[in-house]
């Protein structure tokens, strides 16, 4: 752990896949202070994936940001695996003040096959 943050605002990135969900907690800057995953907290398999595993992973970063003295935290979300909302519900435990949606969408989709020549 590194040194205590007094009341400082903080960032929770929610990295959300269809395979495990990846936590990290930064300051403003970019400094990861500390970080979780549903495979780091002992969850195998198809098990990593289920909002069960992304609340204990939460739960995990929220125990280590109330140890480092932060009190406010914005929260960006990435993917669509299914541990997003409780791993935000979860977050909600800190005072929340953003809450902002990063995932990537396609906007005119791959390209389409050549056409068919016989």
């Amino acid at each position: 752990m590194k040194k205590k943050l007094s009341g400082s605002i903080c960032n929770v990135n929610i990295n959300s896949t269809f395979n495990n969900i990846l936590i990290t907690l930064s300051n403003l800057k970019g400094d990861v202070l500390a970080w979780a995953s549903a495979g780091q907290k002992g969850f195998k398999g198809a098990k990593k994936n289920t909002p069960y595993a992304a609340s204990k992973t939460a739960q995990d970063i929220v125990e280590k940001g109330k140890k480092m003295g932060i009190k406010k935290i914005n929260i960006i979300v990435k993917g669509t695996g299914y541990g997003r909302d409780s791993a935000i519900r979860t977050l909600s435990n800190l005072n929340v003040i953003l809450i902002k949606d990063i995932t990537p969408i396609p906007h005119n989709g791959c390209r389409p096959p050549k056409k068919r020549r016989i």
